[in-house]
Parts: structure tokens; C-alpha cells; sequence
């Protein structure tokens, strides 16, 4: 196979979109993956950094534009990275998304294309796939001339690119960051140097109400108070405009979160409100929401109400169910479910969030919602084991798992309203994070089998491993559909529904292979199994797990500790020999698990 330098220029014909967004192309067999470049096109590519079986390469020019390609409506899309696809028409997006959750579900899932085929719904798109978000967060800080600026950084950079307008963003945004701006000039309010760790305002948060045109001002800053804050009260409140959907929108909270951390993360622990209230609200439906700085809220609140429906549709509730909802945030999905269940119970891990479930259960009078907080993974087994007791009774609280409960067997965990106990629910309904749902989880989930399972999932990697292990558990795939809650980027969301089969057992044993279970971002992109094969077949010798774990975490890939630690205090773990690690790493490579 030729080799390809640096600086190498070709023409290639773009095939297919990778995981990021980048064009994927092939010269003589060898694959390229090209920003910015989109299925169709004919490019000129410059290489940037060639590896033994791909490469990077710039995109130089486009020679026959795809007929997909369309003008991107922001003038700064490949520079920002934020929109990586917005150079594509969206019809096309939508195929491709359709496609991307298809793929895994075959490749990583295991399901037959006649299964998939029976079960697919068509994507959920937007009828207007633009100024879609109702939350940003600016960095903010000075150009070359020493101006003051607020906008997004590059990709994989922390350069500040100016934002003017954000084709995703609120039409509020820029007027607001304006008027920010502008006071931080009259009173020499100095933006935060991440080299120096000098200077006040980091960054700055945006939210709004799309549907009660309340909007929310938080800078995050490197600091305990905000000087001249009456005159930034007063510049923020003059603000005002007419929404398309026929009120006026208004800033009714400003807000403040210190970080004087020395790191990436952006936002504090904490919020002190100098205006309104440290919160505002917005709809989903007919569902008011209590929205804080640090609140976890769908950015899409159009799609989001799409994506809720489905999955209530999926539910199929009657007004008798028992539901578990797992990672229930703020309570979103939890609350729009209980006004068609009998009871409703919460699991979130952040104690924050079921605050603000609690509350916004009152604030809609709904009071067939219930709340635990803890992880997921430990409540639910310390509820199916006896060592917590029902909602509603005197510790529902796991904080409760941190200190395990008394066993008491006269703790009655029946709802006493619905069809079913909390033991057995008619149905579960997960939105875990990107990883996905914990093996304690699962394993728990087919000990209640509940009669339906509703998984809503932002990576369908991980997506297509929980449902193969749930249907080796004793459900049947019955319906997918992906819904795009975020236009213009990669990402997708899905909701799954599964149901029992009928000769389903009520105690299952199921074996959770470890290896496909516990995947990090970059592990969804390969399995333990795949890049053994892809050795086996480019280098001809075998690569164990545990070499594969080692090499893992060298890359700083964290594993799990049955790879990585001895079996006994006094053994010791032979180090991977060097021709496997550099086995290993071009097989990680080739699955764009490393760089």
C-alpha cells in the first residue's frame, strides 16, 4: 500500500460522513477523513498527519460540489465547529442521522436488517432547523487589538471566535452579549485570562423561555461579587423584543457563579441571583419548568416536546401504571408522564436536580411523582433488595445508599393505586448519559420486569449494547425511532421501545459481558473483540484483554479494575510487550479511539 506524506496533495470523491462530521474518502484503498467535506464532493485534500492505514487531510478546494451542499447560513461555521454539518442540506442530515442509528443498532446491536426493518419509525426532523437553542455559554475574552469579545471557541481550541449571530442560538443572543460587552467597557471590567488567571468575567450564560419569553443573564466569574452591578441591571432590564410567537421577551434574572478554578469546566458550584429570581420558566407542553443557571434542560425545546411524546406514546399508559423513570434530571419525562400513571418514581444521582423535580412537581400539581436521589445503578438494586423504602415514607432519599437501610420487611413498597408494585412496574423508562446504563442497572431492570422498557438515548453506541443485553434478558425490540434534536451537528437522539416476550421468565440470568458494557466515549467506537480481530488480521498474532486495558490506559482511557489490578495483593501483571502496543494503538487509531 502507498504511502501518503505530509502536505501530499489529492483529489478523492467523498463517500461517507465519520462520527465528527468529517468527509470520509478513499485513494487506492487507503481512507482519508477530511473537515469539512460532505458525501458527494470532489476535493482537493492536503494530507496534515498520515498513518499506516489512514490519514488526516485538509480540505483545499472543492472541485464537483456534492448536490447535497448548500450555503451555510453562518459566516463562520468551519471556523467555530459548532454546526458541523451545516453545510449540508437537511434533508440529507436527517438520512444520514437515520442511517448513523441504524448502522449501530446492525453493527453494534446485533440486529437482524428483517427485525430492524419491522421495528423503524421515520426520524423526527424540524420543520425550521434554526435558532433552535435556548441556552449558550460564551467565553469571553480580547482580540489581537485588545477589544473585548464573547463568542464560541474554535474547534479543539480555546480561540474565541466572535459571535455576531448564531444561526442555532436565541435571536436574543447578540443584543444581549452587546449590552454585556458594553458594560464591562464603561467600568473596565476585565475579561479572565486562562494564562495569566487574571481577570473577572469568564463567561456568559444565556437561557430563555422560548415559551414564557423569560430570560435568564449569568456570568461566570472569577470572583465573589460583580461590580457596577445596578448599572448592569439596568442596561439588562431596558432590554425587550417582540417574540414570533406573540409576547414580549424580557431578562426577568440575572445571575452570578464564581469559579476561581484553574480549569475547563465552566460554570461554579454555586449562583447568587442580583436580579429577579435565581431562576426562570418554560413549558414543555402544558408542563411549567423551574429552570436555575445550573438546571440540566433540553437546549431544544420544540424537539424536545416531540421526543417526549414519543416516548409517552411508547409508554402506552392508561392511568393504572407503576413507572420507574431512571436519570430523570429535573424531572422532565418523570412529570410528563405521571399525568397519565398512577405513580411515578425519579431517580438522579445530583441532589440539585431532584430539588428542582420536587419543586416543579408542586408548581403543576402533580402529586403521583415521586423522588429519589442517588445513581441510578445503586438505588434501584438497594429498592428491589428491600434496603430502601417506598416514596412518600421517611428516607426516600439516597443519600440513602451511601449509609445502606434496615432491611425491614414490613416496609409496604406497593403504590397501593396502580396495577402492579413498584417491585414488578408496568414499565421503566431510561435516559442515561452518553455511556449508557451501568451492568447493576440492567441487571436489576430484567429482575422487575416491568411489561415495557421506553430507552431514550443521546449515543446510540451505547444505545445498541444495552438493548442487545436487554433482549438477551427476555424483551423484543418492538420500535425505534430517532428524533434530531440538534440540527446542523452529528448528534441524534433515539427513543427504543421493548416489551417482555411472553415466555419471558420473572428471574433471568443474564451474563453482562464487561467488556461491551462499561464504554466510554471512545471505547462505543470499538469493542474488545473488534480491535483483537483487526491485530489478528493486520499483524497475525493474538492481543489479550488485559493488553488491551493496559494500553487503554495509557492513553488514558479508563478501565475497569478486573483489567487492571492484580488478582492478589502480592501478584504482580506482566507488562504488554511493545510489538502489542503498537499493535494495539494502530488498531485504536484505525477506530479513531486515539488520535
Amino acid at each position: 500500500m502507498q504511502e501518503y506524506r505530509k502536505n501530499t496533495i489529492l483529489t478523492m470523491e467523498i463517500e461517507d460522513l465519520g462520527i465528527d462530521g468529517e468527509g470520509i474518502g478513499h485513494v487506492e484503498g487507503f481512507t482519508f477523513f477530511v473537515k469539512d467535506a460532505l458525501p458527494g464532493d470532489v476535493i482537493e485534500a492536503k494530507v496534515l498527519k498520515a498513518k499506516k492505514h489512514y490519514a488526516y487531510a485538509r480540505l483545499e478546494k472543492v472541485i464537483t460540489p456534492s448536490p447535497f451542499r448548500m450555503e451555510p447560513k453562518c459566516p463562520v461555521h468551519r471556523s467555530c465547529g459548532g454546526c458541523q454539518i451545516q453545510a449540508l442540506s437537511y434533508e440529507k442530515q436527517l438520512e444520514l442521522k437515520d442511517r448513523k442509528v441504524y448502522g449501530n443498532l446492525r453493527r453494534i446491536g446485533g440486529f437482524s436488517e428483517e427485525l430492524l426493518n419491522s421495528v423503524w419509525e421515520p426520524i423526527i426532523g424540524m420543520e425550521t432547523p434554526w435558532h433552535y437553542r435556548n441556552k449558550a455559554q460564551y467565553p469571553v475574552g480580547t482580540d489581537r487589538e485588545g477589544h473585548l469579545i464573547a463568542g464560541f471557541y474554535a474547534g479543539h481550541s480555546h480561540n474565541i471566535i466572535p459571535a455576531k449571530e448564531c444561526t442555532i442560538g436565541s435571536e436574543s443572543s447578540n443584543a444581549l452579549l452587546e449590552i454585556v460587552l458594553g458594560w464591562m467597557n464603561r467600568h473596565h471590567v476585565p475579561a479572565y485570562d486562562e494564562q495569566t488567571g487574571k481577570g473577572l468575567l469568564r463567561h456568559i450564560l444565556l437561557r430563555e423561555g422560548f415559551y414564557t419569553g423569560e430570560i435568564m443573564v449569568c456570568l461566570v466569574i472569577n470572583g465573589r461579587e460583580v461590580p457596577a452591578s445596578e448599572d448592569l441591571i439596568r442596561v439588562l432590564t431596558a432590554y425587550e423584543e417582540r417574540s414570533e410567537r406573540g409576547f414580549t421577551k424580557r431578562v426577568t434574572s440575572i445571575c452570578y457563579s464564581p469559579n476561581t478554578s484553574d480549569t475547563n469546566v465552566i460554570m461554579g458550584n454555586s449562583y447568587e441571583a442580583i436580579y429577579g429570581k435565581g431562576y426562570i420558566t418554560d413549558l414543555i407542553g402544558d408542563i411549567r419548568f423551574r429552570i436555575s443557571p445550573l438546571s440540566f434542560f433540553q437546549v431544544n425545546p420544540f424537539q424536545t416536546r416531540r421526543l417526549y411524546e414519543k416516548a409517552l406514546e411508547y409508554a402506552a399508559l392508561t392511568g393504572r401504571e407503576t413507572v420507574w423513570d431512571l436519570y430523570c434530571g429535573i424531572g422532565t419525562i418523570s412529570l410528563f408522564l405521571a399525568r397519565k400513571a398512577a405513580l411515578v418514581c425519579g431517580v438522579e444521582i445530583i441532589p440539585q436536580a431532584i430539588d428542582n423535580a420536587r419543586v416543579n412537581a408542586t408548581l403543576n400539581g402533580i402529586e403521583n411523582a415521586m423522588f429519589y436521589v442517588g445513581a441510578a445503578e445503586e438505588v434501584l438494586p438497594a429498592f428491589y433488595e428491600g434496603k430502601l423504602p417506598a416514596p412518600g415514607s421517611e428516607a426516600t432519599d439516597a443519600e440513602a445508599t451511601g449509609r445502606t437501610l434496615k432491611n425491614d420487611t414490613s416496609v409496604n413498597r406497593s403504590n397501593g393505586s396502580g396495577s402492579s408494585d413498584l417491585l414488578h412496574p408496568d414499565v421503566i423508562v431510561v435516559d442515561p448519559p452518553r455511556k449508557g446504563c451501568d451492568a447493576a442497572c440492567i441487571r436489576t431492570m430484567l429482575e422487575m420486569h416491568p411489561d415495557r422498557i421506553v430507552y431514550v438515548s443521546c449515543d446510540s453506541a451505547t444505545l445498541a449494547r444495552d438493548l442487545a443485553l436487554l433482549t438477551e434478558g427476555g424483551y423484543r425490540l418492538r420500535k425505534v425511532c430517532p428524533v434530531d434534536m440538534f440540527p446542523h451537528t452529528v448528534h441524534v437522539e433515539t427513543v427504543a421501545l421493548l416489551s417482555k416476550l411472553s415466555e419471558a421468565k420473572h428471574h433471568i440470568e443474564v451474563k453482562v459481558d464487561m467488556d461491551e458494557l462499561d464504554l466510554t466515549s471512545a471505547e462505543a467506537k470499538a469493542t474488545y473483540k473488534e480491535i483483537q480481530d483487526w491485530v489478528q488480521e493486520k499483524y497475525g498474532f493474538h492481543v489479550s484483554n488485559l493488553n488491551i486495558a493496559q494500553v487503554k490506559q495509557i492513553h488514558g482511557i479508563i478501565e475497569r479494575e478486573n483489567y487492571n489490578k492484580a488478582k492478589s495483593a502480592d501478584s504482580k501483571q506482566p507488562e504488554c510487550p511493545e510489538e502489542k502496543v503498537k499493535a494495539i494503538e494502530d488498531a485504536m487509531r484505525h477506530f479513531q479511539m486515539i488520535d
